[in-house]
C-alpha cells in the first residue's frame, strides 16, 4: 500500500489546512450573502419605484374619471365617455403597478435563497469530509 503525500502530512499542517479552507470558505459565503443583499435591495428599488409609479398613475385616475362624472352628469353623453375610458385606463395601469410592486416586495421574494442552499452544501460537504 503506497501512502499518498496528503497521507503522510503532520497534524499541525493539516489542522493548518482545515483552518486556511474553513477561512477561505467563510469569506466566500460572506461574498455570496453580500451579493446577494445586494440584488435584494435593487430589487426594493425597484419595487417601491413600481409602487410610486402606480400611486401617480392611480392619482391621475381619480382626477380624470372625476372630470368624466362631472362632464357626463353634465351633458349626459358625448366626450364624458371619452374621459371615462381614459380614467379606467389609468387605473387599470395603477393596480397593475401596485400588484407588481407588492410581489416585489414579499418577504418571500426577498430571502436570500441561494446563500442558504450554498450554507446547506457546505454543511452537508464538511460533515462528509469529517467523517
Amino acid at each position: 500500500m503506497t501512502d499518498s503525500p496528503r497521507d503522510a502530512r503532520s497534524l499541525p499542517s493539516l489542522i493548518a489546512d482545515i483552518v486556511g479552507e474553513v477561512s477561505e470558505l467563510m469569506k466566500t459565503e460572506v461574498q455570496l450573502i453580500r451579493s446577494e443583499i445586494s440584488d435584494k435591495v435593487r430589487q426594493v428599488e425597484v419595487g417601491g419605484g413600481a409602487i410610486a409609479a402606480g400611486a401617480m398613475c392611480l392619482l391621475v385616475a381619480l382626477f380624470v374619471l372625476s372630470q368624466a362624472m362631472v362632464v357626463a352628469l353634465g351633458n349626459y353623453i358625448g366626450d364624458a365617455w371619452a374621459a371615462l375610458l381614459i380614467g379606467v385606463i389609468f387605473a387599470i395601469v395603477g393596480i397593475a403597478f401596485l400588484a407588481k410592486g407588492r410581489r416585489d416586495l414579499s418577504p418571500a421574494s426577498l430571502t436570500p435563497d441561494r446563500t442558504a442552499n450554498q450554507l446547506r452544501k457546505d454543511a452537508a460537504l464538511v460533515k462528509e469530509q469529517t467523517q
